[in-house]
């Protein structure tokens, strides 16, 4: 007896890195079988040279394939060179000591996806040599004349579902052909392997209706919405009280921590943070309640009930998520742990 197993790595393309995949028939079953070690070529992903290409996947995270079914599995690995370690581009391998390091504070994360959808060089739903109408009846919109690309965004939440990730909700954006999904709330390990693998699977799902997906955070220049990656956080002391809440906003506005998470916020960062269309200026810090033109938002709830969580609204749609949670748990829980707040 054999199953499918479609091995999927993220790749070494600079400065937003991409995914790739792959498939290898194993021999018997997904829950009686240890996935094996593989190998790929490396210079064909910017991952290694010609001369020494072989690079090593390690799988660390595994679902069932929605899309061919049965017993087939979907494989998430990270990339190791051939003397056992983790290669440059490997980001999880960084961030899994420091999700060790503070697991006792209880860390999650919900993860906002932001993406937009492609019919060759245009939106979709964007009309051939021009634009459709101004903003503001798309976000959360109903109709074909304001809505396009529903039938692909059901595919691919019933795809996530199946695969079993903690997705949490899906709603249409500000611009036409424009959508989100939420991940989450799991630990910054569980999110980040569950927002890779929704990416793939919304690639592989558009596919199918010959359009594309892009991460791009200003697909369309102008007074259009970019798109983010809006990263909800808490810890166990701030999900029981709101002095933790504030001293996490003040822990990632504190001396060089605002720009050391913008520029690892994704590429293309001051295209999209310029103020405008519910964004705070790159280069400025700030947090306020229910205030999207903030850095960090601290929802109205959370001020109502005193305890909660934050979303950093800075980081962008093609963000890495290993290197957004690693950054965020770093900089909050050893904010928290040194205000005694743990």
């Amino acid at each position: 007896m054999t199953f499918k197993a479609e091995y999927i790595w993220i790749d070494g393309t600079e400065p937003t890195a991409k995914l790739r995949s792959k498939t290898k028939i194993v021999a018997g079953t997904p829950d009686g079988t240890e996935l094996p070690v593989w190998g790929f070529d490396g210079s064909s992903t910017n991952q290694a040279e010609g001369h020494a290409s072989d690079r090593v996947l390690k799988p660390v995270f595994s679902c069932p394939d929605p899309i061919r079914g049965g017993d087939n599995v979907l494989v998430l690995c990270e990339v190791f060179d051939i003397d056992g370690t983790p290669h440059a581009s490997n980001t999880r391998a960084l961030l899994r000591p420091l999700a060790e390091r503070f697991a006792a504070q209880e860390p999650i994360f919900g993860i906002e996806q932001e993406y937009t959808f492609f019919d060759g060089a245009r939106p979709l739903g964007f009309p051939v040599g021009g634009f459709p109408a101004a903003q503001g009846g798309y976000y959360c919109g109903v109709g074909a004349d304001e809505i396009f690309g529903r039938e692909i965004v059901e595919k691919h939440l019933d795809h996530c579902l199946a695969a079993g990730l903690s997705i949490s909700g899906i709603n249409a954006e500000v611009m036409p052909g424009q959508w989100e999904f939420q991940v989450g709330p799991v630990g910054p390990l569980e999110v980040s392997d569950q927002l890779w693998i929704a990416r793939w699977l919304l690639y592989r799902t558009a596919e199918e209706f010959n359009v594309s997906a892009t991460l791009d955070p200003k697909p369309v220049k102008g007074d259009w919405n970019g798109a983010g990656a809006h990263t909800n956080f808490s810890t166990k002391a701030m999900r029981e009280g709101y002095d933790a809440i504030i001293t996490a906003c003040e822990s990632l506005g504190e001396g060089s921590k605002p720009m050391d998470h913008v520029k690892n916020y994704g590429a293309g960062i001051d295209d999209r943070l310029t103020g405008l269309h519910e964004t705070a200026p790159w280069n400025e810090y700030s947090y306020g309640v229910s205030d999207r033109g903030a850095s960090v938002r601290i929802p109205w709830q959370v001020e109502v009930d005193k305890k909660g969580y934050i979303e950093d609204r800075r980081p962008n749609a093609n963000v890495d998520p290993y290197v957004v949670t690693r950054l965020i748990v770093d900089t909050c829980c050893t904010g928290l742990e040194k205000a005694g707040q743990v």
